[in-house]
């Protein structure tokens, strides 16, 4: 059994090279070299940890998982875009370059919610459940127990609880901006919710990409740049 300890490394290098590479400073490297960048970097890393993620699918059929993806990325829109609103000024933010756009779209459509989803709901929900589960049980050390004795891969399709959602939902929210707390706080929520009802991640990879398709969109035709 490959331990959730060892299971670590694949699990957050790719979601660690994202945000490593988007706090390095714009005199540094420009926004859209720091997207293209990635773009190459982070789907090598996801490439070369493939083989020990968790499977996306579940006991339902993935089409079902997609349409009901579909329609939860939209709702997520609405709330996200509503709690948002009240914590972010309408400024004079430049709009992206047609280039600098584009490549900010292929990475919140197609890279972030693979990364994102794989690392809080298939990583850390199942190891916040197994500790909870260890926890319950009476093991004295039910951290290390999760870590070293159990493997997120065992964890069936759905299965949840309490901890494992508020974890999960704390860790999802620590990667957005201040601003951002409250929509990702409910974002966080309605993927548990997901994960949850239909029991596989290819819900929540999809509601998470159209709702960044839908922001983006938003954004774009709206000229509201300073919700993204």
């Amino acid at each position: 059994m490959i331990t959730n300890r060892q299971l670590l490394l694949p699990y957050a290098a790719p979601y660690l090279a994202y945000v490593g590479i988007a706090s390095l400073p714009a005199t540094f490297l420009a926004p859209h070299y720091s997207y293209a960048l990635r773009l190459i970097l982070v789907p090598v890393i996801m490439i070369w940890g493939w083989r020990w993620y968790c499977s996306l699918k579940g006991p339902r059929s993935p089409s079902g998982s997609f349409l009901v993806g579909t329609f939860a990325g939209l709702l997520g829109l609405v709330i996200w875009i509503a709690l948002l609103a009240p914590f972010v000024q309408a400024d004079e933010t430049a709009p992206w370059t047609p280039t600098g756009f584009a490549l900010r779209l292929c990475s919140a459509v197609l890279l972030v919610p693979v990364f994102e989803e794989l690392m809080m709901r298939g990583y850390v929900f199942r190891l916040s459940h197994q500790w909870h589960e260890a926890r319950t049980a009476g093991d004295p050390e039910p951290l290390l127990t999760a870590l070293d004795g159990r493997s997120i891969n065992d964890v069936p399709p759905g299965a949840w609880s309490w901890p494992a959602v508020i974890l999960s939902t704390v860790a999802f929210t620590s990667g957005h901006a201040m601003a951002e707390w409250p929509a990702a706080v409910a974002y966080g929520l309605l993927m548990a919710w997901l994960w949850i009802t239909i029991k596989d991640l290819i819900a929540c990879i999809t509601a998470h990409a159209v709702t960044n398709l839908g922001l983006a969109l938003f954004v774009y035709t709206t000229g509201n740049w300073h919700f993204w």
